[in-house]
């Protein structure tokens, strides 16, 4: 099932949804330490810090426009890819670490229809640990043509929050935004059985644009 439809550049700086929480009061902070600073030497020591604070969360929730790229199987995040694991059931897992200075904003891998969104109470320890496994998690399947697909986003230390985009039931073009993990993270995306995996542990990955599988 080939998307339809791509994303170009188109010059404009796009924020993620699900960002205004930590936006709105980190930027208010800063334009108020702005104006008074000129009058309170108070204010002026409050500014730089709550300034540089804004401009790094406007960076953190970005959201940038993609080229589509063509393929079964694209990547859902920015980042790292930190194993790839043959499963018992003949999948293969993809783990791909997200750091805070990627893009948070997760894309469906597949065109398809989304059959299923659970959210997974559990811990919060790094993203990069092992133990992450059992960390909180939103856990999702898609109905596509190549059956059914597991993508997990899990949260890490700092990303406490999942925001799902799309419910349950939702028909969705490849590369199409489904969801943000707000900070550093991981997304697992496990591949079906006789799909070739096409990249290599250590290997960075774009969102929409990085192709997961072989031909």
């Amino acid at each position: 099932m080939p998307h339809s439809q791509t994303s170009a550049p188109s010059g404009r700086i796009r924020l993620a949804r699900g960002a205004s929480p930590w936006l709105l009061p980190t930027v208010a902070t800063a334009a108020v330490s702005l104006v008074r600073a000129r009058r309170s030497g108070a204010a002026k020591a409050v500014a730089v810090p709550a300034t540089a604070l804004a401009a790094g969360m406007l960076w953190f929730f970005r959201d940038p426009e993609r080229e589509i790229a063509q393929g079964r199987v694209i990547s859902p995040a920015d980042g790292v890819v930190q194993s790839i694991m043959p499963w018992k059931d003949g999948r293969t897992r993809v783990a791909i670490f997200m750091s805070p200075l990627n893009v948070h904003v997760n894309r469906a891998p597949l065109a398809g229809t989304v059959t299923s969104v659970e959210h997974v109470p559990g811990g919060f320890v790094p993203a990069f640990n092992k133990e992450s496994e059992n960390n909180e998690r939103v856990v999702w399947h898609f109905d596509t043509e190549l059956g059914d697909i597991e993508m997990v986003q899990i949260a890490g230390a700092v990303a406490r929050r999942i925001v799902p985009y799309v419910p349950s039931g939702t028909k969705v073009e490849q590369g199409e935004r489904i969801g943000l993990i707000r900070f550093g993270s991981r997304v697992d995306l496990y591949l079906p059985e006789g799909v070739e995996v096409a990249v290599e542990v250590g290997q960075k990955t774009v969102a929409g644009v990085t192709r997961l599988d072989r031909d």
